[in-house]
């Protein structure tokens, strides 16, 4: 059966280009606009992977991952964040927050299948 990782960016064609990246690697995606967008998402089904942007409207990708982390399903769920954002403090925010990984923006999409073959076990 396939994996299933979300995608929460607010870009459409960011979402659109990182979702054929996996889809063509054989995982069914999930997308949402937002971190508020992703959070009404988190039903119970299980996801094996999240990766989300930082910087988007109505509830930022860190605010969202924390979120996430308090629910029973998603505790353990490994997390990407794909951002334009490069400091380290926001890095550290980000694996404080349980970011496991952080790819930059813009980034290759076999940089990206790396990160997520490493997260999302077989």
């Amino acid at each position: 059966m396939a994996k299933t990782i979300m995608i929460v960016d607010d870009s459409a064609s960011l979402r659109q280009v990182v979702s054929i990246a996996l889809k063509g690697a054989g995982y069914d995606t999930v997308e949402a606009c937002d971190g508020k967008d992703a959070l009404s998402k988190l039903d119970g089904r299980k996801l094996h992977l999240i990766i989300s942007d930082v910087n988007m409207p109505n509830m930022d990708g860190l605010s969202f991952v924390r979120a996430a982390k308090q629910l029973p399903a998603y505790k353990f769920t490994p997390v990407i964040m794909l951002t334009t954002e490069v400091s380290d403090a926001k890095k550290q925010e980000g694996q404080a927050a349980g970011a496991k990984a952080w790819v930059v923006k813009p980034f290759q999409p076999a940089q990206m299948l790396a990160a997520v073959s490493k997260l999302v076990l077989p």
